[in-house]
């Protein structure tokens, strides 16, 4: 949120959970009926202030899943809690499949020692693997959407990249097993995912059960951030600061 604040000056971010309390991680319909009571009481405000104003129209918020592919239970989650709030509130779409999420799983990777910070240099990493695992949530629909952004990183590190699913028994396994029957000998797991969509113990297993090391979540990487505003500043038909890769070094 921090990175999206930066990159557009008098943004109004706010988080808000699917899970959450009150007082510490606000749920996502108190923040959308945050934001509307907001909106109403500036314009009271200025018309109390003898402004010549109109009452605003247009979405109160927009909503932006902070998920790199499509979940279909969580996205679910994530549409009711916008009905229910009874706000008019936009909702986007998921981050990716985007180049920017490739930059930033080939950045988790070599940040674990798993992959060569800059595919140009003529040096090597002794762990690098040669064959990567990009494990997402989501189902079916999900695997194929990083499937796309595998693409883009198997473009980028030159070693063959599959999508798994976390969420389906034996899809980990059974991508481990192709790779290694296709030449890979040593595998790595990059979890398509940005962070608190599963329990991190998953990831943790998936990597034991294919047999390799596993580098970190997304996470707070600056492509998020990025992204997220482009989806905002797109449901909103306005420019937006063109969103930049960050050099790989």
């Amino acid at each position: 949120m921090s990175i999206a604040r930066s990159e557009l000056p008098g943004l109004d971010a706010r988080i808000g959970y699917l899970d959450g309390d009150e007082a510490e991680f606000p749920t996502l319909q108190a923040v959308l009926a945050h934001a509307a009571e907001g909106r109403a009481a500036r314009f009271e405000h200025a018309r109390a202030a003898g402004l010549d104003v109109k009452e605003p129209d247009g979405p109160v918020a927009v909503v932006v899943p902070l998920l790199a592919g499509p979940d279909g239970a969580l996205l679910r989650r994530v549409r009711q809690a916008v009905m229910d709030s009874r706000v008019a509130a936009d909702l986007t779409d998921v981050l990716g499949p985007h180049p920017l999420l490739a930059e930033a799983l080939h950045v988790r990777l070599s940040e674990a020692g798993l992959a060569r910070a800059d595919r140009a240099r003529l040096f090597t990493v002794a762990t690098a693997a040669d064959g990567i695992i990009l494990a997402s949530v989501g189902g079916d629909e999900a695997v194929q959407a990083a499937g796309i952004t595998g693409m883009l990183l198997a473009a980028r590190l030159a070693v063959p990249v599959m999508a798994a699913a976390l969420d389906q028994e034996g899809s980990i396994a059974a991508v481990a097993e192709q790779l290694r029957g296709s030449g890979s000998q040593q595998l790595a797991l990059a979890p398509y995912l940005i962070g608190p969509e599963i329990d991190p113990g998953l990831v943790e297993a998936a990597a034991k059960e294919a047999g390799c090391s596993a580098a970190e979540a997304l996470g707070p990487y600056p492509a998020i951030g990025k992204l997220a505003l482009a989806k905002y500043t797109t449901a909103l038909g306005i420019a937006p600061p063109q969103p930049q890769g960050t050099p790989v070094r």
